[in-house]
């Protein structure tokens, strides 16, 4: 299944780090998305964007995981020549991820 089918997604960003939560629609897959999306898969997952370390805080109380990820807008904002300077598409492609 993929991720869109049990979770809805936000993107913020500082800089040139991209912070993504993972928000469950239903509290009961939370420990589904906790076991199946670490952050070495997201890592992977956004393989050549993401150069730095990403970090991931899990929120079991609201069912929800957030992903910070270094070094992963081109230099940020006023600095890159990325469409997306924002990162704001990253949470919807993390939302194809198939666990």
């Amino acid at each position: 299944m993929k991720l869109r089918e049990i979770a809805h997604s936000r993107t913020g960003d500082k800089g040139n780090i991209s912070n993504i939560s993972l928000i469950t629609y239903d509290i009961a897959n939370y420990e589904k998305i906790k076991t199946a999306v670490t952050a070495e898969k997201v890592r992977a997952w956004f393989g050549d964007i993401v150069h730095g370390d990403v970090v991931r805080y899990e929120l079991p109380n609201i069912g929800a995981l957030n992903f910070v990820m270094y070094n992963a807008l081109g230099g940020g904002v006023t600095r890159s020549l990325a469409l997306d300077m924002h990162g704001k598409s990253l949470s919807s492609a993390l939302m194809d991820m198939e666990i």
